[in-house]
């Protein structure tokens, strides 16, 4: 399905096309720190028609629908390969990752990214390092996040199978 009202996607962003459009299913969290948890996730990618695609991200407790978490940023490309993000959240957690996208069979879009840096402020919990993948099959979108905090090494922390919703 296409996303209405979208610019043209600049031209350093058509290996990232498929990624536009919003995207909607469950996950699930787990951190040595914490309970495992359920959620809902929704990410949204869009383009203004400059080099690099808005993105979105929030997510509802699986079980009564309050929130849990929400995120902005920007993905741009970076070389023939190379892919950036840049993200904050309003727990007081910044952070820049860069990393490298490839095509696999023609039909699947892997992207990986690592923190190149995470900035927190006075009042946020520790976050050292972040891990993130996206793979997009079809309309299937499929999102990791890994992370060390607290005092934890990187260590896997959420997980969802998204669907093409718009």
């Amino acid at each position: 399905m296409a996303v209405v009202n979208q610019p043209a996607l600049h031209p350093t962003l058509t290996s990232l096309a498929g990624f536009v459009g919003e995207w909607t299913g469950r996950g699930h969290g787990s951190y040595p720190t914490i309970e495992d948890f359920d959620y809902i996730e929704t990410v949204t990618f869009t383009s203004s028609g400059k080099a690099f695609l808005a993105y979105s991200q929030r997510t509802s407790n699986a079980v009564d629908g309050s929130a849990l978490h929400t995120e902005t940023g920007y993905l741009r490309s970076s070389g023939v390969s190379g892919v950036e993000l840049v993200v904050a959240s309003p727990t007081g957690v910044a952070e820049i990752d860069e990393g490298v996208f490839r095509i696999v069979d023609d039909a699947t879009l892997h992207v990986r990214l690592v923190s190149r840096q995470v900035i927190v402020s006075s009042t946020a919990k520790s976050v050292t390092d972040i891990e993130r993948t996206f793979t997009l099959k079809g309309d299937l979108l499929s999102v990791t996040l890994a992370m060390a905090a607290v005092g934890q090494p990187i260590t896997h922390h959420l997980s969802s199978q998204l669907r093409r919703s718009v």
